[in-house]
């Protein structure tokens, strides 16, 4: 039978009890504790940290981009990758110190599909009611994970929706030609069938502050953004915000009378569309190529960057010559499931 173990993250001075069979990271999550993190699956490197003290830690298999050997060997972790053997102290790099302690718990549900509509070829709008129980509490910007039927694996999708429609999750899920889940919500799955989930995860939410706002996406990064400015418009949130959205041509454009009415409730608020393949009135370029172009300074501004790794790796770097300090540019980098370097 496993052992727990204790480990304590610092400069925070927090302690939580860890199952073997566990990775720190899920330990953390269903002790309420929110750690930055992205795919969970060893490849973007968000929940990177240190060992400070106790070395009997072993990892998941993980991508070698995201965790060099010769920073395995300095001591560095991945928390999604990394199993306690002892008690262990580990040094945060990347944190939120208002979010970290404001997590909710996590829950598993059943949800029966109400709807799966596609709003681009490629991309389809699955809402789910829950079934057990009827409720799950999440913030705007979190996600489930979703098991794929019939496998033990499974796939995080953010919701679009905010906690406002009780018993209902909304997720915008691309369509991948081998996606795992992706092929079985386009060619098999069908409306009463039931899906298991476990959730909410995440930290891609909306910090109180009155800063401006600037979000980036691309394809289905649409969810988590929509479930912010959402949420904004419910609450009122007059903040001046700024939504850059990158797609090829125009049929790959979705919820655009929604994002509309939202401006209209919402007067500071500014939704601006590009196409990289097509030419039309509105903006042409990549979407980081439009945000340069259409932005002056950005200096004190929050970010919130979701979509495809490139488009995510390209957005990054470019916020901070604008002005936007790094630790408040708050991404989710998308990762395709594949088999780790």
């Amino acid at each position: 039978m496993s052992q727990k173990h204790t480990v304590r993250f610092e400069p925070v001075g927090i302690d939580i009890e860890v199952d073997e069979n566990q990775t720190i990271l899920r330990a953390a999550a269903e002790q309420g504790i929110m750690l930055m993190h992205g795919c969970k699956e060893g490849q973007c490197a968000s929940c990177k940290s240190f060992v400070l003290e106790g070395d009997d830690i072993e990892h998941d298999r993980y991508s070698t981009f995201a965790l060099p050997d010769y920073e395995l060997e300095e001591g560095y972790t991945l928390l999604c990758r990394a199993h306690a053997y002892d008690d262990v102290t580990i040094e945060l790099l990347n944190y939120d110190e208002d979010m970290i302690r404001s997590g909710l718990p996590i829950q598993q549900a059943t949800a029966e599909v109400v709807s799966k509509d596609p709003v681009t070829h490629d991309m389809r709008h699955l809402v789910l009611r829950l079934i057990e129980p009827d409720e799950v509490k999440f913030f705007p910007g979190q996600y489930m994970d979703i098991s794929v039927p019939g496998t033990d694996q499974v796939r995080s999708f953010s919701m679009a929706n905010t906690s406002s429609r009780e018993g209902l999750l909304e997720f915008v899920i691309k369509v991948y030609p081998d996606g795992l889940f992706s092929q079985f919500l386009d060619k098999e799955l069908k409306v009463g069938d039931r899906l298991e989930l476990t959730g909410p995860f995440g930290v891609f939410t909306l910090r109180e502050s009155e800063a401006d706002l600037v979000f980036v996406g691309g394809g289905a990064g649409m969810a988590p953004i929509l479930s912010l400015l959402r949420s904004m418009a419910e609450r009122g949130i007059g903040r001046k915000a700024t939504f850059f959205y990158g797609a090829r041509t125009q049929p790959d454009l979705c919820f655009e009378d929604e994002l509309r009415s939202i401006a209209e409730k919402l007067p500071d608020f500014t939704y601006i569309p590009a196409l990289s393949h097509e030419d039309w009135d509105g903006e042409n370029g990549l979407i980081t190529d439009v945000v340069k172009r259409l932005t002056g300074s950005l200096s004190g501004a929050h970010a919130y960057v979701c979509g495809p790794p490139p488009m995510v790796e390209a957005a990054l770097p470019l916020l901070e010559t604008l002005g936007v300090p790094e630790k408040r540019v708050y991404y989710d980098k998308f990762t395709t499931t594949g088999e780790p370097q």
